[in-house]
């Protein structure tokens, strides 16, 4: 009957030493955790924030694009009428 007792003494001290083992203080995990939390999404903004000046400069150099094709269309079109008025009078000084 001592021997039982003993191995239900020793089991209970084992439980015992476990359950105090899992309220160990987590804090300094629970920092490094939340340290490692906020440098990732301090990563994540500045990559947005970068691939957001990435875009504007795009879409700005887009813009440049666009604006500069509409310049040298205005000229064509310009050139195109200046021709169809010399052709116009030389056809007029023609008849």
């Amino acid at each position: 009957m001592e021997t039982i007792m003993k191995k239900i003494a020793l089991a209970a001290v084992a439980v015992l030493g476990l359950g105090l083992a899992a309220c160990q203080d987590n804090a300094p995990d629970n920092n490094i955790s939340t340290e490692n939390t906020i440098e990732t999404e301090a990563a994540a903004d500045t990559n947005s924030a970068l691939n957001a000046a990435d875009n504007l400069g795009a879409a700005a150099d887009n813009a440049l694009d666009a604006a500069g094709n509409a310049v040298s269309n205005g000229a064509n079109a310009v050139s195109a009428t200046a021709n169809d008025v010399a052709n116009g009078q030389d056809n007029v000084a023609g008849q």
